[in-house]
C-alpha cells in the first residue's frame, strides 16, 4: 500500500476517534464558543477540536515517512502555531500578540531552510528574490494562515474547503513524484475529514483557532516545500488556486473594510457565507455551494499543471474576472455590518 494512502487512513482514523475526547476535554477547560452578532450558532459549542486534526496529522506523518530537516521544521512550526491557537482558544489573544505567534511559527520554517526562493513568471522564467526570501515566506505564511482562520465561520466550512485543497495539492504533487509533500497532504486531508464527521452542521464541536490556524499554516508551509523540491513554475499557483476560495474571501474583506474606512482586522458581516445566508441558503447549502466552487478552482489548478504558461495564465486571469464580478453581483464587496470581535 503507497505511503500516501496509509497516512491519509492514519490521520482519518485518528482525527474521527480523538475528536469526542478533544471534546471532552474543551468542556472540562472552558474552551467555548459563545453566539455572538457574527456568528450563526445559537448555543455555546466547544472548541479546540483542531487537537484532534493535529494528533491525526502528526502521527500520520511520523508513521508513514522519514522526518528529514524540512519535514521536522514543519512539525516544530505547526506546533508552535498549535499551541497560540490552544491559548487564544481558551482565553481570546489581543490581534498583534496573535499575529506574533503566528510570525514566530513561520519564522521556525526559515530557520529550517524552508522558504521561498523565487516566484512564478507565466511568461518567462524565474524570478529569484533573493533578500527578500525570508520576508516574503513569513509574508505567505502568515497570510494563508489567517486566510484560513477567516473562513471558519460555518459549520464545516474550514474543514471541508481544507480537505479539498489539500486533496489538489495531493493529486498534483503524485503527477510529479513529490512523495513527502503527497504524504503530507494525505495526512493533512484525511485529519480534516476525520474532524468533519463532528463539525458538519449541526456541529457538534468546532476547530477554533487551534484547527484553523494550524490547517493554513501546514497548507501554506508544505506549498514551500513542494516549491524548493520543483522546477516548475506552477509550484506556488497551485496552492494560490487550491485556496482560492478562502484567499478571495480575505481580499474582498480587505477591500470592502478600507473602502468603507473601517479597521481591516475588525470583524464585519460581509464575508461571503453570511452574504449566502443573508440570500436565503441554509447552512448546509452554503457550505456544499463553497465546497462546489472549492472544488472547480482545484480542477482549474490540476489543469495548470497540463497545459502551456500563456493558456495557464490565461486559466487564472479567467478565474480573477469571474470571481471578481460574481462577488459584486452578491455583495461581498459591499458594507458589511460591523460587530465587536468575541
Amino acid at each position: 500500500m503507497q505511503a500516501y494512502v496509509v497516512a491519509f487512513i492514519v490521520a482519518l482514523a485518528v482525527a474521527y476517534f480523538a475528536t469526542p475526547h478533544i471534546k471532552d476535554l474543551a468542556i472540562k477547560a472552558g474552551a467555548m464558543d459563545a453566539p455572538d452578532a457574527r456568528k450563526v450558532h445559537t448555543s455555546p459549542i466547544p472548541r479546540m477540536g483542531g487537537l484532534a486534526i493535529y494528533a491525526g496529522f502528526i502521527l500520520a506523518v511520523v508513521s508513514s515517512m522519514q522526518i528529514t530537516h524540512e519535514i521536522a521544521g514543519l512539525l516544530i512550526g505547526g506546533t508552535v502555531i498549535l499551541i497560540v491557537g490552544i491559548i487564544d482558544d481558551l482565553k481570546p489573544l489581543p490581534a498583534k500578540v496573535k499575529l506574533f505567534g503566528q510570525i514566530l511559527a513561520a519564522a521556525v520554517l526559515v530557520l529550517f531552510d524552508v522558504r521561498i526562493e523565487w516566484l512564478t513568471n507565466p511568461f518567462g522564467e524565474m524570478i529569484y528574490i533573493n533578500y527578500l526570501s525570508v520576508p516574503l515566506t513569513i509574508l505567505w505564511v502568515v497570510g494563508l494562515t489567517n486566510t484560513v482562520n477567516l473562513i471558519d465561520g460555518l459549520d464545516g466550512l474550514a474543514a471541508g474547503v481544507s480537505t479539498i485543497a489539500s486533496i489538489t495539492i495531493l493529486l498534483v504533487a503524485l503527477q510529479q513524484n513529490f512523495w513527502s509533500v503527497a504524504i503530507m497532504m494525505a495526512a493533512l486531508a484525511g485529519s480534516a475529514m476525520g474532524f468533519l464527521q463532528h463539525n458538519f452542521n449541526p456541529a457538534k464541536i468546532f476547530m477554533g483557532d487551534t484547527g484553523s490556524m494550524f490547517l493554513g499554516y501546514m497548507l501554506a508551509a508544505v506549498s514551500i516545500l513542494g516549491m524548493v523540491k520543483s522546477a516548475a513554475t506552477i509550484a506556488l499557483i497551485v496552492p494560490i488556486l487550491a485556496l482560492g476560495l478562502p484567499i478571495m474571501d480575505t481580499a474582498f474583506a480587505i477591500i470592502r473594510r478600507y473602502s468603507n474606512g473601517r479597521p481591516i482586522f475588525k470583524p464585519d458581516r460581509g464575508h461571503l457565507h453570511h452574504r449566502l445566508l443573508d440570500m436565503g441558503l441554509t447552512q448546509k447549502q452554503a457550505v456544499l455551494l463553497m465546497y462546489v466552487i472549492s472544488g472547480c478552482l482545484g480542477l482549474s489548478a490540476i489543469a495548470l499543471t497540463e497545459v502551456n504558461k500563456g493558456l495557464g495564465a490565461i486559466i487564472v486571469a479567467v478565474v480573477l474576472v469571474v470571481a471578481f464580478f460574481g462577488a459584486k453581483k452578491i455583495g461581498v464587496l459591499k458594507s458589511g455590518k460591523s460587530v465587536e470581535s468575541h
